[in-house]
């Protein structure tokens, strides 16, 4: 069985961030999400990945990969110049994954939930593809999948009036047949061509769709909100409730709430950190209080005087002796912003 990523989207709604890298590339307790879906894979005894991108991104994806990735692994780059939905992105993969069944992940996506079920589904109880759902509040917001005993019988992406509060939730099992069936659908009313329309159609030609319910975490990490979420639930996870602080790091005269995780080459002064902060490499972070909150590699923050909370700082911030406006406590900055104030200076 082999794997697939998608990470060819834009991630418009988490700009400024994703301007300069990809926001598969955006770290969840310091560590990049797209390397949680390989992970996923790999736990799962698959070895052979291939990666969906846009041409523009390849060269900071591939350089991160090539850091991290097992190196056992083989990695297959595979390219969606017009990004056009997912149905579209696994139709640039058919060449890569042939006649093998594979495991289709999101690579903005985090699930908790391991994915031996689904992959046994397709490979062992030889189901023509198999989806993992869960039970969500907010149905209208999601592919939403109808059930009659152990197998799917609707789904529909973003209904008005959904049939079920199950949700599909970014991974899959398929064989073969799904090819097929994404050539056969059109776009969308909002031009792409969905992964649910593909499922229907091999609903409706009699091809057998299983599931698999998670009641265990995901997260779509597609905005600043999910984002930190996320987060949140994968540091309890890693962490056991404490602290991970790189022994190359500097931490001076500070208050640590745990968990917190300090990456390599940081300094913190005077300064009161966590709970849930991830802070990447060669941050300053001096007289600050922060609380759940991402603070991206180089990142530079001093003297600000009021809590930060449930906050992003992009690469290579500079940000000191800022007045607060407002008091919400959160700021969003992207890469190498810059926000200064000297003594004595309004906003």
């Amino acid at each position: 069985m082999k794997g697939l990523i998608l990470c060819a989207g834009k991630g418009s709604r988490l700009r400024p961030l994703t301007f300069s890298q990809p926001k598969t590339l955006l770290p969840v307790a310091n560590k990049p999400v797209l390397m949680y879906a390989i992970e996923q894979l790999v736990h799962s005894g698959i070895d052979d990945i291939g990666i969906v991108i846009n041409p523009f991104q390849e060269k900071m994806i591939r350089e991160q990969i090539r850091l991290m990735k097992p190196s056992k692994l083989s990695i297959t780059w595979i390219h969606q110049k017009n990004p056009q939905g997912i149905a579209d992105a696994v139709r640039q993969a058919e060449q890569f994954i042939g006649k093998e069944p594979f495991l289709l992940l999101l690579g903005d996506n985090l699930i908790q939930q391991s994915l031996v079920g689904i992959k046994r589904q397709v490979v062992s109880f030889k189901r023509n593809g198999a989806i993992m759902l869960a039970r969500v509040e907010n149905p209208r917001e999601y592919g939403i999948a109808q059930i009659e005993g152990d197998r799917i019988v609707h789904v529909e992406e973003k209904p008005s009036s959904p049939k079920s509060n199950l949700a599909i939730i970014g991974a899959y099992a398929f064989d073969h047949n799904i090819f097929t069936a994404v050539r056969m659908i059109t776009p969308s009313v909002r031009g792409e061509y969905e992964i649910t329309d593909a499922i229907q159609w091999l609903i409706d030609h009699g091809f057998s769709i299983s599931f698999s319910i998670t009641d265990q975490h995901y997260s779509d990490v597609g905005t600043v909100s999910r984002w930190l979420e996320a987060n949140h639930w994968k540091m309890d996870e890693l962490t056991a409730g404490r602290s991970h602080i790189s022994p190359k790091s500097t931490v001076d005269q500070c208050t640590i709430i745990d968990p917190v995780f300090v990456g390599e080459g940081c300094t913190l002064k005077n300064a009161i950190i966590g709970p849930y902060v991830s802070i990447q490499a060669g941050v300053t972070i001096e007289e600050c209080q922060m609380e759940s909150s991402i603070i991206l590699e180089g990142a530079h923050l001093k003297r600000i005087p009021f809590k930060i909370k449930k906050s992003v700082f992009g690469r290579y911030v500079q940000f000191s002796n800022y007045l607060k406006v407002g008091d919400s406590g959160q700021l969003i900055l992207g890469d190498r912003s810059s926000m200064y104030l000297g003594e004595g200076e309004e906003q």
